[in-house]
Parts: C-alpha cells; structure tokens; sequence
C-alpha cells in the first residue's frame, strides 16, 4: 500500500493551516474518546460492584495489548493515513451497535465488555500509526511545538468529551450516549480521507511476517540503549493515574452522592489544566525535558491522594494539579520520544512502550477497585499515588534520562544508530 505525499514544503507550525485542521480533528477523535470512557464506566458503576466495574472499565486494554504489537507492526509498514480511517470505521460500527443492542436488551456487563474488548482491539491499530503521523506532517524543528499543541488539543478535547460524556450518560443514557458519540468518528474518518496528506515519508520496514517483524522491534530496543532506556521508562505510566481517574473520581462521586455530571465536570478540569500545561510547552523549552517532565509526573502521584480527602473543592483542586503536570510531561516526553526514536522502528517502540499500561490496567483497575472495596475509597488513592510517585523513583535518578533534551536527543539516536552499524 502506497502513500501519496504532498510536494509541497511545510510552512513554520504557526501557519500550517493543514496541521492546524488535523489537531482540531485529532481533539474531537479524543472528545470522542472520553465520551465513550465516562459513558462506559458510570454504567459500570451503576449496575456492578467496583471490583466488577473495574474489570469492565479495563476490558478492553487485554485485547488491546494483544494486539498492540501487530499494530505496530503495521504501523511502520503500512499507510497510516488509511489505517487511521479503517480503524475509525471499526469504533463507528462498534458504537453503533453497542447502541442498537442497548435500546433492544437494556445495558448489561455482557454488552458492555464486549463493546469495551471490540473499542480496545480498534485503539490497539489505530494508536501506533497515529503515533506517527507528527514526524509525517511538520518539520523537525516543529515538532516540540506541534507535540504542545496537539497535546493541548487532546486535553481539549478530553475535558470536552468528559464533560458533555458526563451530562449525556445521565440525560440519555449509554445507548444516546453512543449513538451522538459515533459522529465524531464520522467526521474523523471525513477528515483523513479527503483532506490529510503526509509530506515527509518515513521510512519503511520490509515486508516480513508478523511475528518477525515484531523480533525485529525487540532487537532495535536491545541494540540502541537511548531508545530501549527511554521505552522502559516510559513504560507502565499510567497504571497508577488511569484507574484513579476513570475508577475512582465515579467511584468517589456516587459514594458521596455527586451523580454523573460531577465525575465529568472533575474529568474536565483534569483535561483543562493538561491543556494549559501543555500549551506552556509550545513556548518553553526547558533545558533537560525529560527530567522537568519525569519530576511533573512525580508531582502527579504526590497529588492522587488528595482525590480521596476533603470536600469537592479539594478533589476539584487535585483534578487541575494532575492535569497541569500531565500536559507539561505529556508534551515535554512526547517530543523526546519521537525526536530520539528511529523512523521505521517508530510504531513499533509506540506499540512497546503502551505494551505496559495494556497488559497491567486490567489488574491496576481490579486491584483499585477492590481495594476500595475491602478498605476504603480514600485508601486505594493513597496507595495508588504512592505507587506513582515510587515508580518516578527509577528515571528521576538515571543520569542518562535526566540529562536528554530535546536539541541532543536525536543526536543520541544517531549515535545508537552508528554504534549498531
């Protein structure tokens, strides 16, 4: 499968209108993407125990990591533009259906894992050839401030997505909730059809069997040690962060009898203060990026605590906090990922690094869930943001980590890449 790309040299980030239209469009793929999330787990919520609604919530991830791979695989070998729409077509018929079945039987664990497996295998192809579209698109130079915006975008739209998710599942339950949320990816699908088209190729991988080509991918992370050093760090960031925000912020809210609208207005404010962070990283480049964001993140579990104390004031509070430092490390080590990593090996070491979070959610989110359960709300945060911040141990004290910055970064792949030859 062959891509078209432009002949036309990209114009500076601040007036390329074309990566302007597709960061709109990656944003409402979000919005579309935490509209499903809030939908999923307050019905969850509502019609199992936390244990169960955790397992619920992280179905998906299972066969997502299963899967992961191969799409890695696909990414570096194939058009990630038509893989982007195919993908978008499988979330439209799982919406869809999902909607149809719900208004037919009512809402049930069995439609609601099967919808959640189905909506993970999709994100599981989609998610690495996205990763690569960024160094498809702008220049080198542009890409710090193009991973800002878009990270912007994303929380944007996140914040959006969880908001109108949270008033949806409440006015029209998961069926309206769905059946709205499938024209986002419509219009997604619109997009990368008529409109989105790559100008810088990346390199390709050759055509191999799969699981070959997924040996490959394990041997480039053993033979760069920038590369295979920033994977694992990388790796596994989100056990602790995930199930305290799409687990515990519903649990905490029906608890203390806030209802539906709350867990998305908490959700949102999470998604403003990343995208605030975020945006501030278009402009500011600190010297060492990967040390500023591994210390944001550590700041993030410091704060998980708080979502299980006090007043909704405080909650509220903790929410803009988390999502202040999500956007700045979201940003600053997204821009350090995909300078360093080498271009045909790129949606493979994506598929690598998520490979972590997919395969451990499903056990993070049950374990949140019952730990809950069998203590306390309020104790199951305090153990997750202690597991954050000791997890943020390993990379704030590797010199090789804390001293990468986005100018010498790619150097760094290149001199792996000269080692390796």
């Amino acid at each position: 499968m062959n891509t078209a790309y432009t002949t036309q040299v990209a114009p500076p980030f601040a007036r390329d209108r074309l990566v302007h239209a597709w960061i709109v469009m990656k944003s409402l793929s979000d919005a579309g993407d935490a509209i499903w999330t809030i939908a999923l787990a307050w019905t969850a919520v509502q019609i199992a125990s936390p244990a169960v609604a955790g397992l619920v919530v992280a179905a998906g991830t299972l066969p997502r990591a299963v899967v992961l791979l191969v799409g890695g695989v696909i990414a570096d070998r194939l058009d990630a533009r038509r893989v982007m729409i195919r993908a978008n077509l499988v979330r439209v018929v799982v919406l869809v259906a999902t909607a149809g079945w719900v208004i037919s039987t009512g809402p049930s664990l069995g439609v609601l894992l099967a919808a959640a497996i189905a909506f993970g295998v999709s994100d599981a192809i989609y998610e690495p050839a996205a990763a690569t579209i960024g160094r498809q698109l702008v220049r080198t130079e542009d890409l710090p401030a193009f991973g800002g915006a878009i990270q912007t975008g994303t929380r944007l739209g996140t914040m959006l997505g969880a908001a109108i998710g949270g008033f949806l599942v409440a006015l029209v339950g998961i069926e309206g909730n769905a059946s709205i949320n499938a024209l986002t990816f419509v219009a997604v699908i619109v997009f990368l059809a008529i409109w989105l088209r790559p100008r810088f190729p990346l390199e390709r991988s050759e055509a191999e069997p799969v699981l070959r080509s997924i040996r490959g991918g394990f041997a480039h992370l053993r033979a760069t040690p920038t590369t295979r050093t920033l994977v694992l760090a990388l790796s596994g960031l989100n056990l602790a962060i995930t199930p305290a925000l799409g687990l515990g912020i519903p649990l905490r809210a029906f608890d203390a009898g806030w209802g539906a609208s709350t867990v998305g207005i908490l959700e949102a404010l999470v998604g403003l203060g990343a995208a605030a962070g975020a945006l501030a990283m278009i402009r500011w480049r600190p010297t060492y990026a990967a040390r500023t964001g591994f210390a944001c993140l550590a700041t993030q579990g410091i704060t998980i605590p708080a979502l299980g104390l006090g007043p909704l004031w405080v909650v509220a509070a903790a929410c803009v906090v988390i999502g202040v430092t999500a956007g700045v490390a979201s940003a600053l080590l997204g821009a350090v990922f995909v300078t360093t990593i080498d271009g045909k090996h790129l949606g493979r070491m994506v598929s690598i690094q998520r490979l972590g979070d997919d395969a451990l959610m499903p056990v993070a989110m049950i374990a949140f869930g019952s730990l809950a359960a069998l203590t306390s709300i309020a104790a199951a945060f305090a153990a997750f943001g202690i597991a954050m911040g000791i997890l943020m141990a390993w990379p704030l004290s590797n010199r090789s980590l804390t001293h990468l910055a986005l100018s010498t970064s790619r150097q760094e792949a290149l001199d792996d890449t000269a080692q390796r030859t």
